[in-house]
This record gives C-alpha cells, sequence and structure tokens, in this order.
C-alpha cells in the first residue's frame, strides 16, 4: 500500500534504491548485473493476496520521511528488504484472521481519518496543479484516486486493529512467554543511550492550613444562605438563584449543575453525606450543609441506584488578612509538635485541608515542581521539615499555609537497569508473545516468501 502522505511529504523518489533492492538477492546468486531489473514484482504471498515489491518500497519512504536511516550497500539494502516484507506478511495474515473473526471495516468507520490525511497532503503544496503534478509523479491519476489509496490505507489499517483485539479476546496473545535476565540486561544496553537523565525527584507529606473565616463572617454567610433558602421554597427558580448567587465559579453559570455522581466522585464527605442522604427525594431541597469550602444549598434533580444527580448554591464567607495571620500563627505551632514527634495522621486529619494532597510519596521530579514548592524544599533533607510558607489559592484570593516533611530525596544521574526492569520485561513478554503469535498464524495459513529464487522443493509455508 502506498503511504503517500509520507512519500508527498519527503519529495523522495526511490527507484534506484528499489533497482538495488531488487538486485540484491539475485547478485548473491551470481546473476549478471547489466541483465535488466524489473521494478516491481511479487515478493510474497498470504493466501490469496499478493505483496508486491512497490508494496515495500512504500513502506521504506515512509521510515526514510520518519528518519529511519536506509542502508547504503547492497546487503544491508537486501536485509532491510526482508525485513519490510515479513513485517507485511505479519500485517496480512492479522488481517486474514480479523476477517475470519468476522471484523469489517467501512468507509464511514475511517472518513475522518481519510478526510484529515487527504487534506494534510494537499496543503504542502500552493496551488492545486503542483498538487495534481505530485500525484502524477507517484502514479495516481486524479485526487480521488489518491483518496482511494488513502481510504483503502486507512480500512486496512483499522482492520489490523480489530485483528489484533479478536485474537486477543480469543485468548491467542496470553499463554505465558519467558524472559531472561540476560534479555533484559541486553535490551536495556541496546536502548541506554537513547535514555535522557533521571531527574532529581522529592518524595514529601504536607500539612495544608486554609484560613478559616472568622465567626462573624461565617454567621453572615449562613444567613445569607438561610435567605435564599427561604426564597427558593417560596417557589423561586433554583438555576435562577444560583446564577445570581452562588460563589462556585465551576457551576454557577450552569445553574449550580453539578451532573451525576456516585459515591466517591470526589466531593468532601460532608457534601457526600447530604447528597447520598436516603432521606432525600427527587426536587429535594437538603438541609444546609458546611463544608471548608462555605455554606451548600443542595437540591437532589434525580436519584436512580448508587447515583445522584444534584445542584448546589454556594455561599463563601469572606476570608481577610486577620484570618490569614490566625492561619500563620495555628502553622507554627503545628509544625512545632510535628518535628517534636507527634504523628502525622493525628496533625493531618485535625488540620490539613482536604482539598490538598496529604502526600506525594513516589518521587516528583524537583524541576518540575511549582517555584513556591521548589523554594520552600530547598535545603530541606530527607526526614526534615520546611518552615511554613505561602500556596496561592485563586479562589480565595488569599493564601494557603503549607508544610512539608521530606522523606526521601534521590539524585539525579543515569538510569540503571533496575530503574526500567519490570517496564522492559513487559514489553519484551508483549513482543514474544506477538511473535508467538503470528508464526502460529504463518502457519495457519498460506504463506511464501518470494525474495530469493524459488527452489525446487520449496515448502508450501517459509517463516524465516
Amino acid at each position: 500500500m502506498r503511504n503517500v502522505s509520507g512519500r508527498l511529504a519527503a519529495g523522495f523518489s526511490t527507484a534506484a534504491f528499489a533497482a538495488a533492492l531488487v538486485a540484491a538477492p539475485a547478485d548473491a546468486q551470481g546473476a549478471d548485473p547489466a541483465r535488466p531489473q524489473t521494478l516491481d514484482r511479487v515478493v510474497a504471498v498470504v493466501g490469496n493476496r499478493p505483496i508486491l515489491l512497490s508494496d515495500a518500497m512504500e513502506e521504506v519512504n515512509a521510515r526514510r520521511a520518519q528518519g529511519e536511516p536506509m542502508p547504503s550497500d547492497s546487503a544491508g539494502q537486501a536485509a532491510m528488504l526482508r525485513r519490510i516484507v515479513n513485517e507485511l506478511i505479519d500485517n496480512e495474515v492479522v488481517i486474514t484472521a480479523a476477517r475470519q473473526y468476522k471484523a469489517d471495516v467501512t468507509d464511514e468507520d475511517v472518513a475522518k481519518q481519510v478526510d484529515d490525511r487527504f487534506n494534510d497532503a494537499r496543503k504542502r503544496f500552493t496551488a492545486e496543479a503542483e498538487f495534481r503534478e505530485a500525484l502524477r509523479r507517484e502514479g495516481f491519476g486524479t485526487p480521488e484516486d489518491y483518496r482511494r489509496t488513502v481510504r483503502e490505507q486507512a480500512k486496512r489499517y483499522k482492520l489490523q486493529q480489530m485483528g489484533y483485539d479478536s485474537l486477543k479476546a480469543h485468548g491467542r496473545l496470553s499463554a505465558p512467554v519467558q524472559v531472561t535476565e540476560a534479555e533484559v540486561t541486553a535490551a536495556f544496553e541496546a536502548a541506554k543511550g537513547r535514555l535522557p537523565k533521571r531527574p532529581a525527584t522529592v518524595s514529601f507529606r504536607q500539612i495544608v492550613i486554609a484560613p478559616h473565616a472568622s465567626m462573624e463572617a461565617r454567621a453572615k454567610a449562613r444567613a445569607k444562605a438561610e435567605s435564599l433558602v427561604v426564597e427558593i421554597l417560596a417557589g423561586a427558580d433554583f438555576s435562577a438563584v444560583a446564577k445570581r448567587e452562588s460563589m462556585d465559579p465551576a457551576s454557577r453559570e450552569l445553574g449550580g449543575d453539578l451532573g451525576w455522581a456516585r459515591r466517591g466522585s470526589g466531593f468532601v464527605p460532608e457534601f457526600e453525606r447530604a447528597i447520598f442522604d436516603p432521606r432525600l427525594t427527587q426536587g429535594s431541597i437538603a438541609p444546609l450543609v458546611e463544608t471548608s469550602f462555605g455554606f451548600h444549598i443542595i437540591r437532589i434533580d434525580r436519584v436512580q441506584p448508587a447515583e445522584v444527580k444534584s445542584r448546589h448554591i454556594l455561599i463563601t464567607p469572606p476570608i481577610d488578612s486577620a484570618d490569614v495571620a490566625r492561619a500563620r500563627t495555628l502553622a507554627d505551632s503545628v509544625l512545632r509538635v510535628w518535628a517534636a514527634g507527634t504523628p502525622f495522621d493525628s496533625l493531618s486529619s485535625r488540620f490539613h485541608d482536604p482539598a490538598e494532597e496529604r502526600s506525594v510519596p513516589d518521587g516528583f521530579p524537583v524541576d518540575s515542581l511549582p517555584d513556591f514548592y521548589k523554594a520552600a524544599m530547598d535545603g530541606v533533607p530527607a526526614r526534615g521539615f520546611s518552615k511554613p510558607f505561602d500556596i496561592p489559592d485563586p479562589r480565595s484570593g488569599h493564601p494557603k499555609i503549607g508544610l512539608i516533611q521530606v522523606t526521601e530525596r534521590a539524585e539525579g544521574g543515569d538510569f540503571t537497569v533496575a530503574d526500567y526492569k519490570d517496564r522492559i520485561r513487559g514489553q519484551l513478554t508483549q513482543e514474544k508473545q506477538i511473535r508467538r503469535m503470528l508464526d502460529q498464524l504463518r502457519r495457519e495459513q498460506y504463506v511464501r516468501l518470494l525474495l530469493d529464487p524459488p527452489a525446487k522443493d520449496a515448502a508450501k509455508t517459509v517463516v524465516p
């Protein structure tokens, strides 16, 4: 199949390379180098479908366009041709299996993909005439011929994906395979030159203290929320009141709509308990709920097993500089008792803002930390504590106060095989399972490789 997008992008003619590829196997047998060479022929057969040299050359073009180096010697070219033809055979046996599993792909299934690829190729040329001339050089009579080829290519690729999915679903990829430590090490050694440097990382846990509004401000916010409840119960439209009064920027313009939710959807505990109260039915207004965000007026829109659709109006008590100052004083006190040995879990349960993460245990790249976290942890050793620091809170416009204990640090440097062992083992396992499945499919189907001159006793199926 023509990889025409890559070819048009590359602007690369491979006629000479194709001639070398065709000539390479014959030359090895002592053929006359002056003999004219055919630039297209059947190089393999799968079932009743031939694979042509031009199919392989289109794949060569695609890989060249993607930056893969091309061999300059005839032996290297012949080896590359054999590898690519075998990959095309693999693709074809999977497509055959997909059809055996009744998989099908229609024009409509790939219409958008085809349009995108066609338009991308067209945009590479400034004029329609230039585009048509490029297509003509590639063997297409009209743009529609090109579109048909792209469509066929897309359908075959999607059919190949469906084939792998079907084979996996039928257990063809599940048999165990053995991957040795030597294979893992060899794979790492082959790839380590392309790996980036390992960044310095830090693991930590934190207590984030949010400033809380004064008792007076909370009382005013509660009174405001209660007045809105009275208004709603008197017949006011809940959505209209939410758009007018709610302080939740995420849901206000939606009339307070929070959509469908299940338990554990991420709501703070007080809010989740309220919306899943079994006493509430469709259209119910829940009792006023206070959370760390403020006061919530909640309406239950719909209820179904394990799910609730709700709306809310949030009234947040204002926070001022005095509230922030109290939070700073509290943070100093919490840090003293934490550093003195008070368990993290007990302090976190009492003082930590539930809207923030409690810990980052798996190591976070230091260079990717927000600047205020990076500054707070600068120079803090493992098991050490940061000083209190400000965490910006765009929602309130006032900072929260953070306290951090660094639990582990890892310096940057080169990755080792231990860093990648599990990933490499998983990849090699998958590759071996796929290879075994493909070889089994080749034995089940009619496969013949025709790169070399045919032998008198050539087997029905050739599996290199």
